[in-house]
């Protein structure tokens, strides 16, 4: 049930939204489930017509699926999905870790460092929520200090998606084994002002990944 007492200020509508993208998002509710509107009201402690509302919101956003005669679904995710975002990351990670190497300042620098340190603990406990959240910062911080706005505007699109899919390939632990040295070629390149290894790297790093996808499939 939702915390009302805290987020009382915010229309309920915008509150069931968001906790309806935020379980999808991050798998609680796995793609295919059917978006149940008298269960979904009767958990969150709400009626049907926020509920509603938002399912309707989130089929815009191809979060959600409305079959006629059958209801709503949270979407499906196709390799194929997760192949072409990876493509796009592929190219425009190459370029922030590219403007980054020269870029970045020493502070960011020494931040990114103890990113990377997190995120490697995270693979060496198993703690899978820890490395997807270090593993967005690591790229985050990247592409923040990229110094390109319209850079950081269109991979910021992106980053609902992107969640989306660590919460997919992160559900296998193996996936994860390879990214420390990874992120470490990344920092490396970056920390010693090498733009075009910084970019190469970045660049190989997503394509390591693309093609564990591709072999291995959405499970």
């Amino acid at each position: 049930m939702l915390n009302f007492d805290i987020q009382n200020h915010r229309p309920l509508r915008e509150i069931v939204y968001e906790e309806l993208k935020r379980q999808i998002l991050t798998g609680k509710i796995d793609p295919g489930t059917r978006m149940m509107e008298v269960e979904l009201a009767e958990d969150m402690g709400v009626s049907r017509t926020p509920i509603r509302e938002a399912i309707r919101k989130l089929e815009k956003e191809g979060l959600v699926v409305i079959e006629p005669r059958k209801g709503a679904y949270a979407s499906q995710i196709s390799t194929k999905d997760m192949v072409d975002i990876l493509e796009v990351r592929q190219t425009m990670e190459g370029l922030a870790a590219f403007f980054a190497a020269t870029r970045m300042s020493q502070e960011k620098k020494e931040f990114l460092a103890e990113i990377s340190s997190s995120y490697n603990e995270a693979v060496k406990t198993g703690n899978t929520a820890d490395m997807i959240k270090y593993d967005t910062e690591f790229h985050h911080a990247i592409v923040e200090s990229s110094g390109n706005k319209v850079l950081l505007q269109m991979i910021e699109q992106l980053q609902e998606l992107v969640l989306r899919f660590r919460y997919i390939y992160y559900d296998d632990f193996r996936r994860a084994e390879k990214m420390p040295e990874e992120h470490q070629a990344i920092l490396n390149a970056i920390v010693s002002g090498k733009s075009e290894q910084a970019r190469e790297e970045a660049y190989n790093h997503i394509e390591y990944l693309k093609e564990m996808v591709i072999v291995e499939g959405i499970q």
